[in-house]
């Protein structure tokens, strides 16, 4: 009989899946996290609760918070549940479930008031977020945008702030009135030096309303720079289905992810923190080895397979790795002009790393999809290919393959794969970049105006080139041969 996932229900649930050691109800909180997805459930979570259940730190529970619609539906589903949730855990012969409980509520979404008043607990010493790239106002530089109209709102009107930045100046500010230590602030997004894009946000949205305490920010606040990796798909029916049938374990948003899991921090946390070193994360001086090394080969990777898979009509992750093309495509790319401008990375070996990315992107019960890969490209393409475009221009090296991956997001956004088939965007860009491409099709540069997106790479006469004459043999003879060319060497002919 299927088990509707609750407290009530977990001894039930037992019966299929792990479950927590400790009660829940005896958490108490000390982080609050912006963006409760499935990322975070798989990771920041899935460590807080593995550290539970080894009896450490229960002060260190999570209570939830966010800005979005999508928020209130996940608060509402979650909330069903008491806040607990489902991770399925696979690899290649292994696949296993266990109930989480590290959550143990969900703020009111978009309650300044409520928002505000648990960032000012002194209870909380962390405040944590996985907003997505595309959620920090930067822009191609890395630069933090003040003049977004969301963020001038709130540089207007402080006392009600809409965005997570907002909200965070005005939590600091009422710590800061009551004599409170300042909490210390975590991003957990896929970003590089994404500590310090985030204080750029905070400290940017905080001038706007008080410089004075722009600067008081600047100065007392912590941003730890981490790198966080772990292959997370979307949920779908698919996904709730199938714990059904499998573990008898009905959940509102179940997680599905791989069994590997990394997290790399910087030990900055003058509130203090939770012993999280004593399940696996490791905490060190410097995280921007780490970040670049899984932000370029892993990141990067995903970007560069998702449009020549999405035009090639494949959907799913691991049928993009099955296919030869797609893969050999990938081992050159990132073994002839990514892996080679990566810093070196103590203990760690580039190439044994990127056999593990493959092997990754190889497992088909993650069902990982190339549109969830394609998704957002004017935030992921300017963070994880153009940075390694930019050091091998800067290096006066070829990118051949690097601009080969530019080329063939253009041509996804002319909307039609190689078959013929709609092709269905999901970006914010997603007008402006369907435009450009179709111009793009008779006058190449009309897809690199967007300094946005391609900044100073696009001021390249070599960049324009190779791309140019890239996008020409994607029209010309379409995706397979142009990948064929590209693995024979004669792509820049």
């Amino acid at each position: 009989m299927t088990c509707k996932l609750s407290l009530a229900t977990l001894q039930e649930a037992a019966a299929t899946a792990a479950i927590p050691t400790y009660d829940p109800k005896s958490l108490s909180a000390g982080i609050v996290h912006f963006g409760v997805g499935n990322f975070h459930r798989a990771h920041q979570a899935i460590y807080l609760d593995d550290l539970f259940n080894a009896g450490q730190d229960h002060n260190w529970a999570i209570i939830g918070a966010g800005v979005l619609p999508s928020d209130a539906a996940m608060r509402e589903k979650l909330a069903a549940q008491n806040f607990l949730t489902t991770v399925v855990e696979q690899d290649n012969n292994r696949t296993a479930a266990r109930v989480t409980a590290p959550m143990i509520d969900i703020l009111p979404v978009g309650d300044a008031k409520a928002i505000i008043a648990k960032l000012a607990d002194p209870s909380i010493r962390i405040v944590s977020m996985t907003i997505t790239e595309g959620g920090y106002f930067i822009d191609a530089s890395g630069k933090f945008n003040p003049g977004h109209p969301a963020i001038v709102a709130d540089g207007q009107h402080p006392d009600e702030p809409k965005t997570v930045f907002g909200l965070i100046v005005a939590g600091l500010k009422a710590r800061s009135a009551a004599g409170l230590q300042p909490f210390t602030v975590m991003s957990c997004d896929n970003i590089p030096h994404n500590g310090g894009v985030t204080k750029a946000a905070v400290v940017g949205t905080a001038k706007l309303s008080d410089p004075a305490f722009a600067d008081w920010i600047a100065t007392n606040v912590a941003f730890p720079n981490g790198m966080v990796d772990r292959i997370t798909p979307a949920t779908g029916a698919r996904e709730i289905d199938l714990l059904k049938e499998v573990f008898d374990i009905e959940d509102n948003w179940p997680v599905y992810c791989e069994e590997f899991k990394q997290w790399v921090l910087e030990d900055n946390f003058p509130a203090g923190r939770p012993a999280l070193e004593k399940v696996g994360v490791t905490f060190v001086p410097d995280v921007t080895p780490y970040e670049h090394m899984k932000i370029r080969i892993l990141n990067g990777g995903h970007a560069a397979i998702a449009y020549p898979a999405a035009l090639m009509d494949v959907h799913f992750v691991h049928e993009a790795m099955e296919e030869p093309l797609i893969r050999a495509y990938l081992a050159k790319l990132e073994n002839e002009e990514i892996i080679p401008v990566i810093p070196p990375v103590p203990n760690t070996v580039l190439a044994d790393y990127f056999k593990l990315i493959e092997r990754r992107f190889s497992n088909p019960k993650i069902a990982d999809t190339i549109p969830r890969l394609a998704q957002d490209g004017s935030n992921r393409q300017p963070k994880f290919i153009l940075p390694s475009t930019a050091d091998r221009l800067r290096r006066k090296e070829d990118v051949v393959g690097l601009a080969l991956v530019s080329a063939l997001w253009c041509r996804y956004f002319a909307g039609t794969t190689d078959s013929g088939k709609d092709i269905v965007f999901n970006d914010a860009s997603a007008d402006r970049l369907h435009a450009a491409a179709l111009k793009a099709k008779n006058d190449p540069n009309a897809f690199l105006v967007f300094d946005d997106i391609f900044g100073n790479v696009a001021k390249s006469d070599l960049f324009r080139r190779r791309f140019a004459h890239a996008l020409k043999t994607l029209w010309e003879k379409g995706t397979r041969a142009t990948l064929q060319l590209y693995l024979d060497n004669k792509l820049a002919e």
